[in-house]
């Protein structure tokens, strides 16, 4: 089930959106920038949703940076973050987003990542649209 929270004000969907195509061009340490300045201005579900995103980012940058250990704990916490938002969030389709990431984590926390690893893409999921009768 999708958890609800507050939309975001459009200050900080700009900003989402600037994170999703940094993060989404493999620009890892700006995503988690951009995607910093939403959370400072977010509460509750919507820190939670945001922060899970951070981490993700956060996760590739070590990873890209040869640090599995500290990409393992990122990747396993922001998953954990983000699969309370699943099926989406904020327009993001988060289950997706999750089919992808955990492969890659178990890799990681097993030592067997590959060197030719790629990072996912975060796809936009829109809202669908009901057939009112």
């Amino acid at each position: 089930m999708e958890q609800r929270f507050p939309p975001l004000t459009p200050s900080q969907r700009q900003l989402l959106q600037k994170g999703i195509l940094c993060f989404n061009r493999e620009q890892f340490f700006e995503c988690h920038e951009v995607l910093e300045e939403s959370w400072l201005e977010a509460s509750g579900g919507q820190k939670r949703f945001l922060q899970g995103l951070i981490q993700v980012a956060a996760a590739f940058h070590h990873l890209r940076r040869g640090n599995q250990i500290g990409a393992g704990r990122l990747l396993t916490a922001g998953i954990e973050k983000l699969s309370a938002f699943a099926p989406r969030a904020a327009g993001l389709d988060i289950t997706g987003l999750l089919e992808t990431l955990e492969p890659l984590r178990k890799k990681i926390l097993a030592g067997e990542v590959p060197p030719d690893w790629q990072a996912p893409q975060i796809l936009w999921k829109p809202l669908p649209i009901s057939s009112a009768k």
